[in-house]
């Protein structure tokens, strides 16, 4: 099941890097001439190679990294950043990686809570493959679908989407500056999911560089993999060089609101409310749950919504499925589709559409994060404790995103995201602090540990479920060289439940020596003979 002579050689390079840097400039130089003799011959290689000498390297590393937590001198950094141009620049990145024996992270931009697309927690040697340059956008309204690189970012995919038509849209992400390719791998949600499910239940075709260096299609690589890009994280398999997607009708007006309480003036009873009916609304109405602190003493709960169509329209449901919030028509505020995208991204009132292709990050902040499903409404007793929990941290944050709707009619095997029907909605904890040791860091990470631990008889169980586009290395990761499936179960059915194992034995059909492995890569799983079965 384990090829031992490509890991005992891995290994060997790896110790070799390690110990000699005569060595590793050695493998560098190698790895540059492979990358020069296999791409084509109009960019120079120059234009897309940056080593640590290079005056621009640090710059490059750091341009979408938002997560201080990541960006110190002791996080690890890549031996060789590639940022292509065109995707034969991947295709030569993968075919010299494989060649020089060297590891390959992936990135095309954004959160990236545990820093994995461009950095290793064992401080092995690899090359970052930086995708932030392709992010082409080619909208076709008449097909009603777009071709996407996978460096894109939403907010990029927004503008250039409203730029040819008011009544489109597509069903990602709230924050405009997450690249496309780990949002849309991993699942991918916003304020229409409700209404038209995950960006990856809109995917319809993808170009994906295999771990043997070919750019393929659907056709070309099969329903399997195509079943396992769209929500198993894609990184474990290829990489994708660019996705088409489907878009979505939106109206011609939609309403946003914000009503904010804190929890001593009743929020409380309003959370234990939304819980029992924000996923049984109108589908085109999403109602999401945002709790912060108010002040030293009591928590701020803001409810926070977009519906698809007017004001008055949307002030009818809301007295009648939930008139305890008080919405008044002062609250609501009317704009097309793109305005609503700049409001959650909370710009300024007055921005311009044009903000959305600003690729400058608004501010940098360490962070942890980690995520639960809520399956039975948390009895008020429970709200009350997670208060108290919440007070603990002043920088501390909950968003309770509601499924129902459109997400309760995919099946759970439909794409490898498994979270539907019988989820009433997702809790991501997230805790922030500014440039501070790593002993004051510590405490931060060990209380989010804590509340999450605090957490557990109130949220899903067998598997506690967790969703892997907030990656938590706290709940497993794999060896470099322990493929074992048994050992990355542990993790990977909380991201993926009962898909894991599918997606296991596609990695083995398509990466059988694991190239494409990280800490919490999908390990190969081969099953002589049955593979095919099992998947079918």
């Amino acid at each position: 099941m384990v090829d031992m002579t490509r890991i005992l050689s891995s290994f060997f390079i790896v110790m070799i890097l390690l110990l000699s840097p005569s060595c590793s400039e050695s493998f560098s130089e190698k790895f540059i001439q492979c990358l020069y003799l296999n791409s084509p011959p109009q960019i120079p290689i120059s234009e897309i190679v940056y080593t640590p000498t290079n005056s621009s390297y640090l710059f490059i590393l750091e341009s979408t990294i938002e997560n201080l937590r990541f960006s110190t001198p002791t996080t690890s950094k890549p031996l060789i950043i590639v940022t292509p141009f065109i995707h034969s620049h991947a295709q030569a990145t993968v075919i010299c990686c494989k060649q020089t024996g060297l590891q390959v992270r992936i990135r095309s931009g954004g959160h990236d809570y545990e820093g994995l697309s461009y950095s290793d927690t064992a401080g092995l040697p690899f090359v970052l493959l930086d995708l932030q340059y392709l992010r082409s956008i080619s909208v076709d309204i008449e097909d009603n679908s777009a071709w996407v690189e996978t460096g894109a970012t939403l907010g990029e995919v927004y503008y250039r989407i409203a730029e040819k038509s008011q009544v489109h849209g597509f069903p990602a992400g709230l924050c405009p500056l997450v690249g496309v390719g780990g949002h849309f791998s991993g699942g991918g949600f916003g304020t229409m999911l409700r209404k038209y499910g995950l960006a990856a239940d809109n995917i319809i075709d993808a170009h994906v560089v295999d771990v043997n260096g070919r750019i393929l299609d659907r056709e070309s690589m099969g329903e399997d993999l195509f079943w396992a890009i769209r929500g198993g994280g894609a990184a474990s398999f290829g990489v994708v060089v660019s996705w088409k997607i489907r878009l979505v009708y939106v109206p011609p007006t939609v309403t946003v609101f914000n009503v904010a309480k804190t929890l001593d003036k009743n929020g409380t009873k309003l959370v234990h409310k939304w819980q029992y009916i924000a996923h049984k609304l109108d589908e085109n109405l999403f109602i999401r749950a945002i709790i912060e602190p108010a002040d030293t003493n009591t928590l701020q709960v803001s409810f926070n919504s977009m519906f698809l169509g007017t004001a008055d329209q949307l002030l009818e449901i809301m007295d009648d499925s939930f008139p305890e919030l008080g919405l008044n028509r002062s609250d609501c505020m009317e704009m097309d589709w793109i305005g609503s995208v700049l409001y959650f991204s909370k710009y300024p009132e007055g921005t311009t559409v044009e903000a959305l292709k600003d690729r400058t990050p608004q501010e940098k902040i360490a962070l942890k994060g980690t995520t639960d499903y809520v399956t039975d409404p948390i009895p008020e007793v429970g709200l009350e404790k997670l208060w108290k929990w919440c007070l603990e941290e002043e920088n501390s944050m909950l968003i309770m995103d509601p499924y129902g709707g459109r997400m309760n009619e995919i099946s759970e095997s439909e794409i490898p995201f498994p979270h539907r029907k019988g989820n009433l909605y997702n809790i991501q904890y997230a805790v922030t602090w500014g440039d501070e040791g790593i002993e004051q860091s510590q405490t931060h990470i060990d209380w989010m540990r804590s509340l999450h631990h605090h957490m557990t008889p109130y949220v899903s169980n067998s598997p506690r479920a967790a969703y892997v586009n907030y990656r938590d290395l706290d709940l497993g990761r794999n060896g470099y060289n322990d493929t074992s499936y048994a050992e990355s179960a542990r993790w990977g059915v909380k991201y993926f439940k009962g898909n894991f194992r599918r997606l296991a034995i596609v990695k083995g059909e398509v990466d059988p020596h694991n190239f494409f492995a990280f800490e919490q890569s999908i390990p190969p799983l081969i099953i002589p003979n049955e593979g095919k079965r099992e998947i079918d």
